[in-house]
């Protein structure tokens, strides 16, 4: 099968009409096209005075290079910029010219979507207690992985466990969410199996950049970890040791640019859950129309599940015909559609939400296989991008008829632990 870009965008043609020209060499037309020469220098001219008397920040050069070369012939750059990006496709851009493909990534153009993954050393021996964690973003332009940049030294990422010798065949969870644009690291376990974060490491695409959040009020592991509507949620767990106030507690961080900027940036504590039952493992919080599903383990095991309406502050319990298809990671695009990976045949179902029932997608024959063995997956773009057990990323075209899979190529030595999908990392330096 055919490898195909990870994040595509709609089929969308470039059209570019070039100025016309100033020189016209039939003899019968020479006069009249003289005339339009002098009428477009004149409105050259005016075009001129008028950007020069303009603000600055409307005449600034967005990106390095060549300043004697427009982004368009006969535009302001800040005209350019409106018209090149409303084209869809930032492959196209890039295949252009180096002055398109810098401004692809630079702060003041439009971000397109792009894949970011936690990866742990698979190279090392499986005895070890820490092998090394970092984070990449799959650049879908370039078809490349690129490191983030170091994280802040608390906590050390390298005490972070993924592997410990009293779990053989159990690797332990590293929990990462996705909400406003951002990627956050919200939980994991030390060499002493106590929570690793007590603070969450924040890293935004657009500055390329790391930060701290606020302190958790109750730092934990093994918990369920979820976004909707901008803001982070951390319920139930396991903190140093086992208890019961945790493992009913919830707390949500807001990370829309509103709550941070009125100085409001600290964790709130939430309505307790109604029972421990979800302190077993650490389990995704899926955000979908303004609540949060989750179901307490995974696997054949009997589940049960719960749902969060966060506008509410209020819990519910789940209907059993939406319980039914957790059979593997469930994911929701846009935060209104929901999707299941079923682990064990590697069949993708969608969520009927009006007749209450889940429906199989049809994949391209052979695509079931790809999937088996799922362990993670998160939606965005009419795409599903999901981790497997053997350690490959398979992405899902669930707007194709039928969906279109394909697997990304990833780094040689590192095996993905969780994938997310947010804005390009601005890279002003690129060509």
């Amino acid at each position: 099968m055919a490898p195909t870009p990870l994040l595509t965008f709609p089929s969308h043609s470039l059209h570019f009409t070039p100025p016309l020209s100033l020189f016209n060499n039939s003899k019968k037309k020479q006069k009249q096209k003289k005339r339009e020469m002098e009428k477009k220098l004149k409105r050259r001219e005016s075009m001129s005075t008028t950007a020069a008397e303009s603000p600055p920040a409307k005449r600034r050069r967005t990106v390095t290079g060549n300043e004697n070369s427009a982004l368009i012939e006969g535009l302001p750059d800040h005209i350019s910029e409106i018209c090149l990006s409303l084209v869809h496709r930032p492959s196209l851009l890039s295949a252009v010219c180096t002055r398109w493909r810098r401004l692809l990534y630079s702060p003041e153009f439009p971000s397109f979507p792009s894949l970011y993954a936690l990866f742990v050393d698979s190279t090392s021996d499986t005895g070890r207690v820490n092998p090394s964690v970092r984070f990449m973003c799959f650049n879908p332009v370039s078809s490349k992985w690129y490191p983030l940049p170091p994280p802040p030294p608390d906590p050390p990422l390298h005490r972070i466990l993924y592997r410990h010798p009293s779990f053989i065949s159990f690797n332990l969870p590293i929990q990462c969410v996705s909400a406003a644009g951002k990627l956050i690291l919200i939980a994991g376990s030390n060499q002493q199996l106590s929570p690793a974060i007590s603070h969450p490491l924040i890293f935004d695409p657009i500055s390329s950049s790391w930060s701290s959040g606020p302190r958790i009020g109750s730092p934990r592991r093994w918990c369920a970890t979820g976004a909707c509507d901008g803001a982070i949620y951390i319920a139930s767990g396991i903190s140093s040791q086992f208890s019961s106030t945790v493992a009913k507690s919830v707390e949500k961080l807001d990370l829309t640019e509103q709550n941070r900027n009125n100085h409001r940036f600290n964790w709130e504590k939430l309505r307790d859950m109604r029972d421990l039952r979800f302190s077993r493992e650490a389990i995704d919080a899926v955000g979908y129309r303004r609540k949060l599903l989750m179901v307490n383990v995974k696997g054949d095991a009997v589940k049960e599940g719960a749902i969060y309406d966060v506008v509410k502050d209020d819990w519910e319990p789940m209907p059993e015909e939406m319980l039914v298809g957790w059979r593997g990671p469930v994911a929701a695009m846009e935060e209104e559609i929901l999707y299941s990976v079923d682990e064990r045949r590697g069949t993708v179902r969608k969520y009927d939400d009006e007749k209450r029932e889940w429906r199989e997608v049809v994949v391209v024959e052979g695509g079931e296989e790809m999937l088996k063995g799922a362990t993670q997956v998160t939606a965005d773009s009419g795409k599903l991008c999901v981790v497997t057990g053997d350690g490959k990323i398979v992405v899902v075209d669930v707007a194709a008829e039928p969906a279109k899979i394909w697997n990304v190529e990833i780094p040689d030595g590192l095996e993905p632990v969780s994938v997310h999908v947010l804005p390009r990392m601005s890279q002003p330096n690129f060509c």
